[in-house]
């Protein structure tokens, strides 16, 4: 089976347009109304694999990336070392005759596309906020950041949205009990290409991104914590190079999606935290990856098989627990299901599953130390072959902060 991710790259010059944000800082260091802050983290991980996964996701539990065959990963029992969760940065607020005007830039060690199992500089958050307007690379408006539970695991609950994006984005509402916001994102999509299936035309077919991805999201605040609702929609189109291939496979597609989150403090000592996304091509917005299109048999010859939006769904539902005023606690469950099409592997992902327990101490404030068990599933789609991943982990991390 082949899977190929389709998407635009960051640009180099990101560096240089944010040095150019932070340079005028120097100059007003000593203006109370204008800060400058340096943040970040030493993150070290440490545990053990007692099953397999894809070697360049070795400290993280993606159930896509377990065994998608009996020993493709082999051997099992493995021990792992990181500091892949370290991150700095810096972030500045400072008055202009248009508002206030934030910056934030920060990056991990975290390598991901071609610098997947590396530990490598990795651009997080890179963006300027003057009012109401954002510009640059943020979390998704599509996705909840609070919902989101304390985990050692860097990954996280498989089915959570997951996409740090670059986006224009306007917030008309802000206030104590409501906001709304929208935005324009860097489109994008990842494509499965079936099971290595001789179909005229496929390798001249290429992803092409007209229009950007619309997203926003509403938050409303309660006594007892929040409920927000976010959506998404994608313009999907594939082309086939004109003159190259005898078949044209050229399409497009409206995919979509809606996220729904809610936070609830139960009480002081006990918090739920639950998550429900469904849509259809929306499997990029996934922390754990799903294709958001697939290929579907065509009865007309002239053209053997068509793209389509795969439908796809999860949910996940977290407790979190303080013990003492030290001693803390994470328990859950993530689930993430495709509709495949027809024309896909047979060992391609159908469900992921997972699930963790966490005990960890916040010995100070910014310093945290922890143990996490962690469960992952893979099922595929027609085989009925299964993989599982069983995994300890413990982590160490002091977080850092210096303003001016």
């Amino acid at each position: 089976m082949k899977r190929r991710r389709i998407c635009m790259t960051v640009s180099s010059g990101i560096f240089g347009i944010f040095l150019i944000l932070f340079y005028p800082l120097y100059t007003f260091a000593q203006d109370s109304t204008k800060t400058f802050e340096i943040y970040g983290a030493v993150a070290t991980d440490a545990g053990y694999n007692f099953n397999t996964i894809d070697p360049a996701w070795y400290d993280v539990m993606r159930p896509t990336k377990l065994p998608a065959y009996e020993g493709q990963f082999a051997p099992a029992g493995n021990t792992f070392f990181g500091v892949r969760q370290s991150k700095f940065g810096v972030r500045s607020s400072f008055p202009t005759a248009a508002g206030q005007l934030l910056t934030r830039f920060d990056i991990d060690l975290f390598g991901f596309g071609k610098d997947a199992g590396q530990t490598t500089f990795h651009i997080v958050n890179a963006y300027g906020q003057l009012g109401k307007l954002l510009v640059g690379q943020t979390a998704s408006a599509f996705m909840d950041m609070e919902v989101f539970p304390v985990t050692m695991d860097y990954w996280g609950p498989a089915s959570r949205n997951f996409m740090f994006n670059i986006q224009i984005r306007y917030t008309p509402i802000d206030n104590k009990n409501d906001r709304f916001c929208i935005a324009l994102e860097r489109p994008g999509a990842t494509a499965d290409e079936g099971d290595d299936l001789a179909i005229p035309g496929l390798a001249e077919t290429k992803g092409v991104f007209r229009f950007p991805n619309l997203s926003g999201n509403y938050r409303h605040n309660l006594s007892w914590g929040y409920v927000q609702a976010g959506f998404m929609l994608k313009s999907l189109r594939w082309t086939t190079t004109p003159g190259v291939a005898q078949v044209d496979l050229s399409g497009n597609t409206a995919a979509w999606g809606f996220n729904v989150s809610t936070v609830v403090n139960a009480s002081q000592r006990i918090k739920f935290k639950f998550q429900g996304v469904g849509g259809e091509g929306i499997g990029n917005y996934f922390a754990d990856v799903l294709p958001d299109i697939g290929l579907k048999s065509n009865p007309d010859p002239s053209r053997p098989a068509l793209g389509t939006a795969l439908p796809l769904w999860g949910f996940f539902l977290f407790t979190e627990i303080a013990w003492t005023k030290v001693l803390n606690s994470s328990i859950g469950y993530s689930m993430e299901e495709v509709k495949n099409s027809d024309l896909q592997s047979a060992s391609a992902v159908r469900l992921g599953q997972y699930g963790l327990v966490n005990l960890f101490a916040r010995l100070r404030p910014d310093w945290l130390v922890g143990i996490e068990y962690q469960y992952g599933r893979r099922d595929n789609f027609q085989d009925r072959f299964h993989s599982v991943g069983n995994k300890i982990q413990f982590s160490v991390k002091i977080n850092f902060s210096s303003k001016f």
